[in-house]
């Protein structure tokens, strides 16, 4: 396969520095900024005091600048960065946008480019890059494609802030929360919501027989709606489902669709089933 590099425009990188900066983010956010040194890249999320989605981001170390990147969603940004910065308290701290871009790469071979992680939700995934890149061959549509097809959510697009819970949006299955770092905000609802099995609905690729209705649009499976479309190219797209929906046929308007749960989201409900 060969690889494919596409520049994400609706994507923009913060910068968090200082030497507080590993600390600080460790209390506010779902997964465990202390890995980073190790990982060199972590998917995350900022919640609500009452566990509810706020923002998702890439973070990245950047040891050679002594900060820490924030690759997020460009809409979710402006309020993102002052969001975090209410719980500065007195941590030596600075949370500033940079014009770095985002590029994302999927294939056989690793980019070039100043800084290139893995993808830590998948490795299908590809590569996040960040900053100057050459050789882009491939369109932002073209990596919507991909990401639908493998069941990535990508920002307020397919997490409704102040609404979805983070195991409804797959984190859980993802590598998106850490179970062992302790508290941080939100961190009790997470917690119970795993532990009492109570995700009642998921986010899941879903195929149309024609091209699908906009994102918004209800999914009923002929009886009652059961979800809501939310990523949308051509005939594929993201839907926020009841479970038990998963294998019924749906309808989003007039447009049948079926639901088409990728390998990893498939093992996680069967064992979820059997347990």
């Amino acid at each position: 396969m060969p690889t494919f590099l596409a520049p994400l425009p609706a994507r923009t990188v913060l910068s968090v520095s200082g030497d507080d900066r590993a600390s600080f983010l460790q209390g506010l956010v779902s997964n465990d900024v202390l890995a980073l040194p190790r990982a060199r890249v972590v998917w995350s999320a900022f919640l609500t005091a009452q566990g509810k989605y706020l923002a998702d981001f890439f973070m990245i170390d950047d040891p050679a600048n002594a900060r820490i990147l924030l690759d997020c969603d460009a809409a979710q940004s402006a309020l993102l960065a002052p969001k975090l910065s209410r719980y500065r308290l007195r941590a030596k701290v600075a949370i500033e946008a940079t014009d770095l871009a985002v590029h994302s790469a999927w294939g056989d071979t690793m980019p070039e480019g100043t800084i290139v992680v893995p993808d830590p939700r998948l490795p299908s995934a590809g590569w996040r890059v960040i900053g100057p890149v050459t050789g882009v061959n491939a369109t932002p549509d073209a990596y919507e494609a991909h990401r639908i097809a493998l069941g990535l959510p990508d920002g307020a697009q397919d997490c409704e802030p102040d609404k979805t819970l983070l195991l409804e949006a797959d984190f859980d299955l993802l590598n998106g929360i850490s179970w062992t770092k302790g508290c941080y905000m939100g961190q009790e609802l997470t917690a119970r919501t795993r532990y009492r099995g109570l995700v009642r609905r998921r986010l899941v690729p879903v195929i149309g027989d024609q091209p699908l209705p906009p994102a918004g649009t209800i999914v009923s499976n002929g009886t009652k709606d059961v979800g809501t479309l939310r990523s949308v190219a051509g005939h594929r797209g993201l839907a926020m489902l009841r479970t038990e929906a998963f294998n019924e046929p749906l309808h989003a308007a007039t447009t049948p669709l079926r639901a088409a749960p990728p390998a990893w989201l498939s093992a996680a409900l069967t064992q979820a089933d059997e347990s």
